[in-house]
Order: structure tokens, then C-alpha cells, then sequence
């Protein structure tokens, strides 16, 4: 019987697989949460570097007392990403969720990343 996280690893695979063959060379926003906190990287699969990142980890986020497992935050963080990215010359990124829904915390990111500025 297979596990939840070989089904995860499973579902996260095989977005990514569909991911590449129609990107046509644009940047990956990719997205992880946590219980707590909640992760963004834009990242260029060809060159295999990391242009942009931000989460709830960051000082001055975590000095303000909020919790990164919210859906303000997420919104928080998706405006930060897109600021990052937009300073690194990326405009058009492909969105990749994951093993998660598109829903909730992930939903708020991505909605404040396209209000931000990035395309996707």
C-alpha cells in the first residue's frame, strides 16, 4: 500500500512533468507550506538557479507577530514574490503548486502574485 508521502511525491511529479512540457522556458513559481510557515521560489529549471524567494520566515515578517499559516500571509507573501521576481526581470513565471490544492493558503498566493505584477 503506498504511503501519503510516495502519493504526494507521486501527484508533485507528475504536475511538474506537465509543468515543463508546456513552460516554453519560463521560470517556476513553486510552492510550499507548512503547518506554520508558508515558502515561494521562482526558480530557473534551465540554468538550475533560484531568482527569487520569500516565506514567513523572514525578520521582518516574523517581528510583526503574525503566523505564516494563514491566508493573510499567504497574500503577504505572493505580493513579496512578485515584487522580487519583477526586480530580477522576470515577468512571466508557470505556477506550480505542488502536491496541494488549489485552494486556500496556495489560491491567496497566487491571485496576489498576478495582482503583483507576474503573469502566470
Amino acid at each position: 500500500m503506498a504511503t501519503q508521502q510516495g502519493l504526494q511525491e507521486r501527484r508533485r511529479q507528475r504536475l511538474r512533468f506537465q509543468l515543463r512540457r508546456k513552460s516554453g522556458g519560463r521560470p517556476r513559481l513553486s510552492v510550499f507550506r507548512s503547518g506554520k510557515n508558508i515558502y515561494a521560489q521562482v526558480i530557473d529549471d534551465a540554468a538550475g538557479v533560484t531568482l527569487a524567494s520569500a516565506s514567513t520566515l523572514e525578520k521582518d515578517l516574523r517581528s510583526a507577530g503574525k503566523t505564516g499559516a494563514n491566508v493573510d500571509a499567504a497574500s503577504v507573501i505572493g505580493k513579496l514574490i512578485a515584487e522580487r521576481a519583477k526586480a530580477a526581470g522576470v515577468d512571466k513565471v508557470v505556477f506550480d503548486r505542488g502536491s496541494y490544492l488549489y485552494h486556500g493558503r496556495v489560491k491567496a498566493l497566487a491571485e496576489a502574485a498576478r495582482e503583483g505584477g507576474l503573469a502566470f
